[in-house]
């Protein structure tokens, strides 16, 4: 039962989770049950495997006739706040001086305190 699962894997380059959403139309297309479907791809991806919810969704989705395996566009203003011009004014600034507060980066560049700490962790490292 493995070989079926990792039919779709094999010779191309996909990302784990479309992978997953691959094998699990392909599970239904078998006519396989959603908990059988959820049992396979735990054997074969362990840890990475999707969680219990996101098997049966996805299930549910291509029973219903969906044939799309890529996620769709979600609504809403894209995030900007880590652009690179962003991470940039905030390396320029810490370079300057690094005693300033993540509050004052936040402040200065007029962004978000969070996303300053994140981007702050991503240059640091």
């Amino acid at each position: 039962m493995k070989w079926i699962v990792f039919l779709f894997s094999v010779g191309i380059m996909l990302s784990v989770n479309v992978e997953q959403r691959v094998n699990v139309k392909f599970c239904v297309k078998l006519g396989k049950s959603a908990t059988e479907t959820y049992d396979l791809l735990k054997k074969v991806y362990g840890d990475e495997c999707l969680s219990r919810t996101q098997v049966f969704e996805r299930f549910k989705r291509f029973k219903e006739g969906r044939e799309v395996v890529e996620d769709d566009q979600r609504p809403g203003r894209p995030s900007t706040s880590k652009a690179d011009a962003n991470i940039e004014k905030v390396g320029e600034i810490v370079r300057q001086n690094r005693r300033l507060s993540i509050r004052i980066l936040a402040e200065l560049i007029n962004i978000d305190k969070e996303t300053v700490r994140q981007i702050f962790i991503t240059i640091s490292t």
